[in-house]
């Protein structure tokens, strides 16, 4: 996919907080598809890919049973997802940025140092 049709196939708060990390230095990818689906925001670094999620992702249960079986494949694959409601980007938004790089950096030291379980 192209820069052009990737800007345009996301959401305006997907592209604020992308553009946000990315200003943070956060090697993030925008509108990333995995094979199985197309994640806002991806960090293969980190192993963490983002979600920014509207009112039908916590509202319809059809729409949160998918969302639960795309985590449990991107589980599958090591990788955790992370969901930001759309009710912490625009009232929260700098606070919300700052805990997101600080998971990223958090989890990508856990990778490096690989200590996991109590190894």
């Amino acid at each position: 996919m192209d820069y052009k049709k990737t800007i345009e196939k996301s959401t305006p708060r997907q592209r604020k907080l992308f553009y946000a990390l990315k200003n943070q230095g956060v090697p993030a990818r925008l509108e990333f598809n995995d094979g199985y689906k197309t994640i806002d925001i991806a960090v293969p670094d980190a192993m963490i890919n983002i979600e920014v999620d509207g009112v039908p992702h916590n509202s319809f249960g059809k729409q949160a049973l998918q969302d639960l079986k795309r985590t449990y494949h991107s589980i599958k694959n090591g990788y955790f997802t992370l969901r930001i409601p759309n009710s912490l980007i625009d009232p929260y938004f700098d606070e919300t940025v700052d805990l997101i790089v600080e998971i990223l950096n958090e989890s990508r030291d856990q990778l490096e140092n690989e200590e996991f379980f109590g190894e």
